[in-house]
């Protein structure tokens, strides 16, 4: 069984001779306890080409101190990671390899970097004893374990945070190491560090330089699409291990990308991104079920919170756990078995083989004021056809079903806006702000729809059951009250986002 814990730490350059100043006159720290020396032996592993390591992921087997063990690390933000544990053995475990599958795919694990560390520990402590942090002084001696690689030795100070302390205190640490001469890090991690001193000497290069801003409407366009499938690559995990709002992000991703596509076909050869995004439709349909259970449940939830006691009859929150649960569950398994698949593989493979070699058109070359408004009008008008369309109709299931295609035709909009802000700017940011007011309007009017029907369900299962149907009803009703409010709502949201100085603003 894999263990989490959320790790918080800084990095400093030290010296054999760094002297360490006096930490207890920090506020809140009552006591330094030296807790003497440990003695780590860790083997980092990684893919030949080093997948790992490029997305800032380490993935370790570490004998000696308090936590032997497997540990795999996820970036989460600078200097925040979250360390995923197992216990020691022969092999990599599978928990952790399946984490770490969606950046290795079918390429082997092998050990890379060696790393022995003597570890001077201090634990500063308050006046309860509570572990505010521990600060370590290593001396570590880093040995490339691949053909012609070289060694290293450096000496570094790590300060961690205590669990459940306040991380105002590294602040506080930060400073009197500072004042003590003491500077950070320039390295993120002793696993950076390593590679880059004991690379063999043929694989030294000079550092490469910046990346240039964009300039062409094509490299615009592949930037927005990198930023997507590093997103859909860096949430993977969080699917995996069930973190909050991890399926909703991936998900977003894969509808970006493929929004994208659509929006912007006269940069991009339709022939090769139109197969991407099949799979791409076909991933966030396998999401989509964990990500609307979720939502339709926190709905359902929420109205049940808002109805007094005195007409909550029969075993309403009951009934809504046990239907929640069963179909959660079986949400879930539907999401973790698609990014167990080949298919999932081969997408991730399609996307890296796109961005690296990408099919731009002609257009591609062209000046962003003059390409990327002309793509974003495409959608707005694409989307006023929709609203229209769906204003005509009576209230009713066809006008459901339409508001429900304009709601759709809003999202690629607004997507559109945002891909386009980097190169417009404020032109385009505020289109995408309206876009995405007319989308929650028509999506809450969906959402609306969805959980009547989930309603009705409930009512069904609850009067077979011999249980009062009467909340079930009470709240159906509150939801036809709450579309038809937002049906309402939609003209003004809709003159708002149509007003014709916002999209004159767009083409200059």
């Amino acid at each position: 069984m894999a263990d989490t814990k959320r790790e918080i730490e800084r990095k400093y350059e030290a010296t054999p001779d760094t002297r360490l100043p006096d930490l207890t006159g920090i506020p809140g720290v009552s006591a330094v306890h030296d807790k003497g020396v440990a003695e780590l032996d860790a083997v980092y592993y990684d893919t030949a080409d080093l997948r790992l390591a490029a997305a800032a992921i380490t993935l370790r087997r570490r004998t000696g101190g308090t936590d032997a063990g497997w540990h795999l690390k996820l970036p989460i933000a600078p200097g925040v990671r979250d360390e995923i544990s197992a216990p020691l053995s022969d092999t990599v475990p599978s928990s952790l390899q399946s984490l770490a599958r969606a950046r290795t795919r079918d390429a082997e694990l092998t050990p890379e970097v060696r790393l022995r560390t003597s570890r001077e520990v201090r634990h500063l402590v308050d006046a309860d004893g509570s572990l505010l942090a521990e600060l370590s002084k290593d001396a570590v001696r880093a040995e490339r374990l691949t053909d012609g690689g070289r060694k290293a030795r450096w000496t570094e100070i790590e300060v961690e945070l205590g669990d459940d302390a306040d991380p105002s205190i590294l602040d506080a640490i930060d400073k009197k190491l500072r004042k003590a001469g003491v500077r950070p890090a320039k390295s993120p991690s002793k696993l950076a560090r390593a590679l880059a001193e004991t690379a063999p000497e043929a694989d030294e290069r000079a550092t490469p330089p910046a990346p240039q801003p964009p300039q062409t409407s094509g490299e615009y366009v592949l930037a927005y699409l990198r930023e997507q499938a590093d997103a859909l690559l860096a949430y993977d995990p969080g699917v995996r291990r069930d973190l909050p709002d991890a399926v909703h992000q991936m998900r977003v991703a894969t509808r970006r990308m493929r929004s994208a596509f659509k929006t912007f076909r006269k940069i991009l050869d339709r022939t090769v991104t139109d197969p991407i995004g099949d799979e791409l439709k076909w991933l966030a349909g396998e999401l989509g079920v964990a990500r609307d259970q979720e939502v339709l449940t926190e709905r359902l939830q929420s109205r049940i919170d808002e109805v007094p006691r005195t007409l909550l009859l029969g075993p309403v929150l009951g009934r809504l756990q046990i239907w929640s649960v069963a179909r959660g569950s079986e949400a879930r398994r539907k999401a973790l078995a698609a990014l167990d698949t080949e298919r999932y593989l081969s997408l991730l493979d399609s996307l890296d083989a796109l961005l690296s070699d990408p099919p731009l058109l002609k257009t591609a070359r062209g000046a962003p004021a003059r390409v990327l408004p002309k793509a974003v009008l495409k959608d707005y008008d694409r989307l006023a056809a929709r609203i229209d369309h769906a204003l005509e109709l009576p209230p009713g299931e066809e006008r459901d079903l339409a508001m429900h295609d304009a709601r759709k035709a809003a999202k690629r909009a607004r997507y559109a806006g945002e891909a386009a802000t980097p190169a417009l700017g404020k032109a385009a940011k505020k289109f995408a702000k309206r876009m995405k007011a007319v989308q929650t309007v028509l999506g809450d009017h969906q959402d609306s729809v969805v959980a009547r029907e989930a309603l009705r369900n409930l009512a069904i299962q609850a009067h077979a059951a011999g249980e009062s149907a009467f909340t079930w009803g009470l709240l159906y009703g509150r939801e036809e009250t709450q579309a038809a409010q937002r049906e309402a709502e939609l003209p003004e949201v809709w003159k708002e986002a149509s007003a014709p100085k916002l999209r004159a603003d767009l083409t200059g």
